[in-house]
């Protein structure tokens, strides 16, 4: 491709609200424009890079026996209220005011279900696994970092259909080892973690992360074991609170200017992990209280996990009031006001010698002993792993970091078949649920993951697979030169033929201008031909990612053909 004839306005400086790397160069390099908040235009830079992933995701989706599909994105509203998700799902989906009972498809889980209900009807009939690469809508609130975070993207989404616990288990593996596949070939260092189902449901979940600074995930890893996982479900190996051999009786104690656990930490002396915090939350339209050890953080989705709601909030300060008879910084789980479910986290179980509020502003309690004292219906780990905590496995110290997601896999097992009655005849004859799975990729954010991962001051270093170009041919001085005008063609014309596909430079700028946005757009190759190193008998080779110059001998009569074989070992050397 001639660069004159492609559309690429390149950018020297970046739009004010572009703040990360990938989001910033995306736009400089003239891979997207922005057409509204939230809504990106593929340009034909960005949409060549687009394309290849597409191709690598094809290959490893067909290669474990997926067959693709392509869905509408528009679909009736009523299959999604079958499945509770158009609550579930709130806002973020979009609704088509002017035309009743259509919505614009976050996901296609229920379409797939609907699908398969009409025409799977034996067991026989599985496994099968289907997939699209298709426009998904999401009404994000705040979209923002670029295409990390779109209300219109591309997406490929894919879903197994078993007739057995067993069978989604191959199903599943086989979608964990394409994926590894994916990201690989698409040069990125990814790590897996367990993670949270969230509205998608299921009894297994996880996420294929790329570690970023710029990333809204924030995950548990620890290098030595291997263990990594969402800080929504994240666990660590922190000691609970042993009971203490003296018990005393319970007391009440004025502590009119200790709102907080640190205030009576100072105020009082006490240990700070036998102050239990107590946390309101409303489950759905169910009330709790949530006793926690110390300064420990509630994790929401732990909670909202376990007790199984749609949607959890904090109570609101007046709600609080009412429920317990006493403002925030007083609450407790001793003598509330209205009948309230009570749990507590694992740290706090059989503990005793605790204090925590009396549910009277400006008091609180000492001496609690969880066993006599309170009425705890139930116990589970509800807190937020911090940094430097023990690992469960092997007790090395857990790093907090942040992580773009780029894939996302379930077991889905029967929510969405038993909710729109896909079934299938078992080999006793018997009705059973289909058993599915599925397991989503954002190919723009595996674009812009990349970007984040392979970038310098300069500009974008892509991975050779996914680079819209694999080399930049560069010609220098050809409004004077024949000789080099002729001698880009040829061997333009010989590396396409070849199979490697180039972008030439053959715009009628300065030097300065090509090199600039040559570093910009960051093909893996750039090919620098000039008339001083044609009369010299030599070509230099630029290696983009590491800046390695490599001059390339040359006989005119040999220059093509020796060309390209420079080209083809200089791409083997960078693949290997």
């Amino acid at each position: 491709m001639y660069q004159s004839r492609i559309f690429a306005p390149t950018l020297k400086e970046a739009p004010a609200e572009a703040q990360i790397p990938s989001h910033i160069l995306m736009m400089r390099a003239g891979l997207i424009r922005q057409l509204a908040a939230g809504i990106f235009s593929q340009l034909p830079l960005g949409y060549r890079s687009l394309k290849k992933v597409q191709s690598i995701i094809r290959e490893e989706m067909d290669a474990i026996g997926g067959q693709e599909f392509h869905l509408p994105a528009l679909n009736p509203i009523d299959i999604w209220e079958q499945t509770g998700r158009v609550e579930a799902m709130g806002d973020v989906m979009f609704h088509i005011k002017n035309r009743e009972g259509l919505v614009l498809a976050p996901t296609h889980e229920e379409i797939m279900t609907y699908h398969a209900k009409q025409h799977i009807k034996s067991y026989r009939d599985m496994p099968q696994i289907w997939y699209q690469i298709q426009t998904k809508f999401r009404n994000e609130p705040r979209p923002k970092s670029g295409v990390l975070r779109g209300r219109q993207f591309t997406m490929k989404d894919a879903y197994s259909l078993d007739n057995s616990s067993e069978g989604l288990d191959k199903s599943y593996l086989l979608h964990e080892q394409a994926y590894r596949n994916i990201y690989t070939r698409c040069g990125l260092k990814f790590f897996v973690v367990g993670a949270s189902s969230g509205a998608m449901g299921g009894s297994a979940s996880q996420e294929f992360m790329v570690e970023s600074p710029h990333g809204e995930d924030t995950c548990a890893i620890d290098e030595h074991s291997g263990y990594a996982a969402n800080i929504e479900v994240a666990v660590s190996a922190v000691e609970p609170i042993k009971r203490l051999d003296a018990a005393s009786p319970l007391e009440e104690f004025a502590t009119p200017k200790s709102k907080t656990i640190d205030e009576l930490v100072e105020h009082f002396g006490l240990d700070v992990n036998r102050c239990a915090k107590s946390v309101v939350y409303f489950a759905d339209s169910t009330p709790y209280l949530i006793l926690m050890r110390g300064n420990d953080q509630l994790n929401e989705a732990k909670f909202q996990a376990h007790v199984g709601a749609i949607q959890c909030r904090p109570a609101e300060p007046e709600e609080l009031f009412a429920l317990t008879g006493a403002h925030a910084g007083s609450i407790g789980p001793i003598g509330m006001k209205s009948d309230i479910t009570i749990i507590a986290d694992n740290l706090l179980k059989d503990a005793n010698g605790l204090v925590s509020g009396a549910n009277k502003d400006g008091y609180h309690y000492k001496n609690i002993d969880i066993t006599r004292d309170c009425t705890i219906s139930g116990y589970a780990d509800f807190r937020t792993v911090l940094d430097g905590e023990p690992c469960i496995h092997g007790g090395h110290p857990l790093r907090i970091v942040n992580a773009i997601e780029v894939g996302h896999i379930f077991k889905l097992g029967t929510k969405y078949s038993k909710a729109l009655n896909a079934v299938f005849l078992d080999e006793h004859g018997k009705e059973q649920p289909i058993i599915m799975g599925s397991y989503g990729i954002g190919l723009e954010r595996i674009i812009a993951c990349a970007i984040e991962q392979h970038h310098d001051d300069k500009g974008i270093c892509w991975p050779i697979a996914i680079a819209p170009y694999t080399v930049h041919l560069i010609g220098l001085g050809l409004h004077k030169s024949q000789d080099v005008v002729n001698a880009c063609i040829s061997i333009h014309d010989a590396l396409e033929q070849s199979g490697i596909d180039v972008l030439f430079d053959d715009r009628d700028v300065s030097p300065g201008i090509k090199f600039n946005d040559a570093d910009l757009i960051g093909l893996p190759i750039q090919l620098i031909v000039g008339e001083k190193g044609l009369l010299q008998g030599q070509l230099e080779m630029k290696n983009r990612k590491t800046q390695e110059r490599i001059h390339i001998a040359i006989q005119s009569e040999q220059l093509v053909q020796q060309t390209v074989d420079a080209i083809l070992e200089q791409l083997q050397a960078m693949s290997s």
